[in-house]
């Protein structure tokens, strides 16, 4: 298996936006504040820093949670490019029973299916259940005149789509009672949305710069961040000068980081790095019955490659194998696309289906993923740090959109009852991994 995480997002034209903050953020100095901020409250304040699936299904269920209210609570997110600028935009929406890790699979896979009931995924984000299979086709088939009939294979009728003639094997991995999918970044904007309806969630565009601990170093107090364009928060803001330009201290009673790959960034310590996934979208020349195909298809004597195929309902996905040649970057608008490495996907593509090569590419695009690199477990990393009032959920490697929903819910279980209830994820608690806290002389 690829990278079942990667995929593609939409034109999101259409798309009610989310609310954003566009309240300039006030100088300790100043006296004066502006009348659309609120004033500092007293209510317990949350932020989380990332505005993937992650970040938002974790203020989703906050607002869903019954010890939350907004009279006590409120929460902001703060996204350094725009919601759903990176894998969460650009995932392939697999969702499967037997992805991993087990510890939040099940859940997470019944959250989905819940989430669609109540809210009309099918129709909202593309929510279905489909068919897998494992496909084994031999490419260089079609570089020569074959004076034989083709073997037939004995294809499902209804994957039609597929060219037989090149496939030499296949086998059912899984039906609808154990996979299914979502429209990844639909989805992402969708739960941000809800979440809003709360009244307790603001969104602020700005990039964080660092996390501010207290003069022990055991505790983090508050995040230093610079604004995005005009969007600031003006929620009890201190301002500070930094080499860049202004930035904005944001204090915080509980700060939850959910930045993915850019895990490292604020956490030097953790093992949480990125992997590199390219991928396309295609319209098909006519519809395509739904199927999520891993195949291993052969180029040459010990050459293969091994894409994605997955169908969605207005449009197919294709992802290919992850690399790690380049650094994660600055931010998600930073990411290289390498277009060859697209190129190569459109060409395999039409290869093993003529519904393919006679459609429209609409989407070549790469993100990355965020991969745990301890040996002993697959992550993802959730709960607590072992800096007071600092959390993390992050490291969800190719099942990010798979697992979003339970790590969102048992993440606001234990942000305001102090453990999980849903699931037992203790083996994915961060402080098993690495010790957070300042580096030497923060």
């Amino acid at each position: 298996m690829s990278v079942a995480g990667t995929g593609a997002p939409v034109d999101d034209t259409n798309l009610s936006p989310p609310s954003v903050s566009t309240a300039k953020a006030v100088p300790s100095n100043s006296t004066r504040m502006p009348s659309s901020a609120p004033s500092d409250d007293g209510r317990t304040h949350i932020i989380i820093v990332g505005a993937g699936i992650i970040g938002v299904c974790t203020a989703y269920y906050l607002t869903r949670h019954p010890q939350f209210s907004s009279k006590t609570h409120k929460i902001t997110i703060i996204e350094s490019t725009r919601p759903a600028s990176g894998a969460s935009g650009k995932a392939g929406g697999l969702l499967a029973l037997w992805a991993f890790p087990s510890q939040l699979v099940p859940l997470s896979f019944q959250l989905h299916e819940e989430l669609a009931d109540q809210y009309n995924g099918a129709d909202e984000w593309a929510y279905r259940r489909l068919q897998t299979v494992s496909l084994e086709g031999n490419l260089s088939k079609t570089a020569r005149v074959s004076k034989t009939k083709p073997v037939d294979i004995g294809l499902p009728d209804d994957l039609d789509w597929v060219r037989s003639d090149i496939m030499e094997s296949w086998s059912s991995l899984s039906g609808i009672d154990s996979t299914a999918q979502v429209h990844p970044y639909k989805f992402t904007m969708f739960m941000l949305r809800r979440a809003q309806e709360s009244g307790a969630v603001n969104l602020v565009l700005g990039k964080v710069q660092k996390l501010n601990y207290s003069p022990k170093g055991n505790a983090v107090e508050s995040v230093v961040y610079a604004p995005v364009g005009s969007s600031a928060e003006s929620i009890s803001c201190e301002s500070t000068a930094s080499a860049d330009g202004q930035s904005y201290i944001l204090k915080g009673d509980k700060i939850v980081i959910t930045v993915g790959p850019w895990t490292s960034r604020l956490l030097p310590t953790c093992p949480v790095s990125g992997l590199r996934a390219h991928s396309i979208t295609i319209t098909p020349s006519r519809p395509v019955s739904a199927y999520a195909l891993f195949t291993e298809l052969k180029l040459a004597k010990g050459k293969y490659i091994s894409p994605e195929i997955y169908a969605r309902k207005e449009e197919v996905y294709i992802c290919g194998e992850g690399d790690n040649y380049v650094e994660v970057p600055d931010t998600t608008d930073d990411v290289e696309v390498l277009k060859e490495r697209c190129e190569e996907l459109v060409k395999y593509a039409g290869i093993v289906s003529k519904e393919l090569q006679g459609g429209r590419i609409t989407r070549r695009q790469a993100c990355y993923l965020p991969v745990v690199d301890v040996p002993s477990t697959s992550g993802p990393l959730i709960g607590p740090t072992n800096s007071q009032n600092l959390y993390m959920a992050s490291g969800h490697s190719c099942w990010g959109i798979n697992n979003a929903p339970g790590t969102g819910k048992v993440m606001a279980e234990i942000l305001l009852e102090g453990e999980a209830k849903s699931a037992d994820v203790s083996s994915l608690d961060p402080r098993r991994y690495f010790v957070s806290g300042p580096l030497p002389g923060e």
